[in-house]
Parts: structure tokens; C-alpha cells; sequence
């Protein structure tokens, strides 16, 4: 398995969020990347190499032109407010949330900031825009390598992606990885992709890319929204929509649900990807299921991602892995890469 790695990764690194009312140190930190790195080249799962570089154009495949401005161009616009704020991280503190108008982009820097996300969580920092692409390219490489011929591939990098939609960030993530990568399959050759989102948390931007599409299904597992961030999307009921009804499937499941009845749900999942005959398959590989991830209610024990692995294999799919979620920092890089090895058991 090839892994593309971010060598940039560590550029964005919050130093504080907004979580339930306060600010805290950020979980989303450069050292769960290191410590999967660490993980695969101490197995030796394969070769780990830098993604190639891709124009800022593949981007507005998912993303729209005047968000991606505004990320490309939104630290320099902080620090010119205030030379003080090269010290400070930005983040949101106002929305155009329902009857407000969003189709005009405001020129202050407070207003555009809401206009493109929607929670206090995601810190913008200095380096934000450039480890942000540099994750994407490590995306796409994976994907482009399956495209190819290869069995599967690793996108290893954070800033995650699966929240970010077409025009917002949020939940730690800037640019939809996982996305870019099903839209790179397709551009490939792949007439159907799949987009499986094993996260705690709703992949809230992936579904709404694709949700009136009916070229990618997304399928998600996660706790339930009704008590689970993202809170506002990820219930049973969103199908899709126009063309793409029928091909949004949603998997909430209750806060403490343990590997038996989440395999289950994968298992179902699995099995609509069969169903729907996919030519490829993404997962937003997110490890926050993990029984002791401090941000997360799932019961899933290490051996359980060896299984994982198998079982994703079997589905018999050309699979590119995005990384994504897992905040229990020291056994990240043995969960994720029980995912890995789980799969190249069954795939090899």
C-alpha cells in the first residue's frame, strides 16, 4: 500500500477551540499524524512518499471559487487588521444563519469569516491554506494511484476534510479530502464511486457535495445527530435529493453503541455499496470511534479496526483510505493502521 503523506502538515496548528462553551487546547493536533506514520513504518505496510502537486483548479471541482479566495487569502487579511493577530488564530463569531442573505460576500474580514463556516471549533491559522492543500494533493495522488491500477491507497494528512463543504469549514476541516478524491476517481474513468464515512461524526460536507448526485453514493456511519456533532445533519430520513434520491444513506447510531452493532451498520452499508455497483470506493477513515477518544461515545476496542480492514476489503473495491478523525492521540496510529493491515490481509 502506498501512503501519501502531508510534509506540511504541522503548519496548521490551532492554539485554542471553542468546545462546549470554552476555549480549550485544540484536539486536532499535528502529532496524530505522526504518531500513524510512526505506526506504518513500523510495520512496514509499504512505501510512504510526498503527493504529487496539483493546480488549485481541481479544487473548484468541489469547492466553490470565492470560498477557496477566501481561504487562499484570509490569514493575510487577519494580520492586516491588526498586526497583533499574526500572534492570534482567527476564528468565527457571527453566521448568516436562516432569512440572512449569503450570496453577497461582505467586506469585513469578522463577516466573510462567518459567511464560510459554522462552529468556533476550527481555528484559521497562519498556515491553515498551505497544509490544507497539501492534504488535498495527498488525496488525490491516493486516488489518481488507484485510478491507475493500484489495489488501494493511504491519504495520511490533516487538517481533516469530510466537514468542509462546497463554501464552509468547520468541525477541524478546510477542504473535503474525501470528495476531491471520489471526483478524481470519476474524472479517472470511475462511473460510480462510493464515499463510506466510518467517522464518529457525521460526514456533514461530503453529503452535501454529492447529495443531489446519483454518480457517488455516500454512505455514513455515526453517532446520532440528535446528541452528535455535527447536530444538524446526518439523520436516517436524508436520502437525497432530484437525481441523487436515493443514494445518501445515513447510519445514526446511539452514543455507546459497541463493534457488534456497528459492524451491523457495516455490514448494511457494505451492502448498499454492492447494491449500488461502485467502480471505486473512498472512506473517510476516522479512528474517533475508538472506546477512549476523548470527543466520542463509540465502543470500539483496537483489535476491532482489524477487522474494519477485512471487512472493507471483502467488498472487492479499488479503495482509497482518507484520513480523518481520532483524537485519543496515542493509540491513533495502532488503530489506523489495524485498519490498513486488516485490509491487506483480506486484499493481498
Amino acid at each position: 500500500m502506498i501512503t501519501f503523506f502531508n510534509p506540511h502538515h504541522a503548519l496548521h496548528q490551532g492554539k485554542l477551540e471553542m468546545f462546549r462553551g470554552q476555549l480549550v487546547p485544540c484536539f486536532e493536533v499535528p502529532a496524530r499524524v505522526d504518531h500513524v506514520l510512526a505506526e506504518l513504518q513500523r510495520r512496514n505496510l509499504g512505501p510512504v512518499q510526498a503527493p504529487q502537486v496539483f493546480d488549485d483548479a481541481v479544487l473548484t471541482t468541489v469547492h466553490a471559487p470565492r470560498y477557496l479566495d477566501f481561504l487562499a487569502n484570509a490569514w493575510n487579511d487577519w494580520v492586516a487588521l491588526d498586526p497583533d493577530n499574526a500572534e492570534r488564530d482567527a476564528l468565527p463569531s457571527v453566521w448568516p444563519i436562516r432569512t440572512f442573505r449569503a450570496d453577497v460576500v461582505p467586506d469585513n474580514f469578522a463577516a466573510r469569516m462567518g459567511l464560510f463556516s459554522y462552529d468556533t471549533g476550527t481555528p484559521l491559522t497562519a498556515g491553515t491554506w498551505s497544509a490544507a492543500r497539501w492534504g488535498a494533493c495527498c488525496a488525490l495522488s491516493a486516488a489518481q494511484t488507484v485510478a491507475q491500477g493500484a489495489r488501494c491507497a493511504f491519504a495520511l494528512s490533516r487538517p481533516p476534510g469530510h466537514h468542509a463543504g462546497r463554501d464552509f469549514f468547520g468541525g477541524y476541516c478546510f477542504l473535503n479530502n474525501a470528495a476531491l478524491a471520489a471526483e478524481q476517481l470519476r474524472s479517472d474513468g470511475a462511473h460510480r464511486v462510493a464515499v463510506l464515512d466510518i467517522d464518529y461524526h457525521h460526514g456533514n460536507g461530503t453529503q452535501a457535495i454529492f447529495y443531489d448526485r446519483a454518480d457517488v453514493l455516500f454512505a455514513s456511519i455515526h453517532g446520532d445527530p440528535l446528541t452528535e456533532y455535527p447536530f444538524f445533519l446526518g439523520h436516517a430520513d436524508e436520502r437525497g435529493v432530484g437525481a441523487g434520491l436515493g443514494f445518501n444513506l445515513n447510519l445514526p447510531l446511539p452514543r455507546g453503541t459497541a463493534f457488534l452493532a456497528w459492524r451491523a451498520a457495516l455490514s448494511q452499508a457494505l451492502a448498499r455499496i454492492r447494491e449500488f455497483s461502485a467502480d471505486a470506493l473512498v472512506v473517510s477513515l476516522g479512528l474517533d470511534t475508538f472506546d477512549g477518544d476523548p470527543v466520542s461515545g463509540f465502543k470500539l476496542h483496537s483489535p476491532d479496526f482489524l477487522q474494519v480492514g477485512a471487512d472493507l476489503a471483502r467488498a472487492g473495491l479499488p479503495t482509497v483510505f482518507v484520513f480523518e478523525g481520532g483524537y485519543a492521540v496515542q493509540a491513533l496510529g495502532v488503530n489506523a493502521v489495524n485498519v490498513l493491515e486488516g485490509f491487506l490481509s483480506v486484499a493481498a
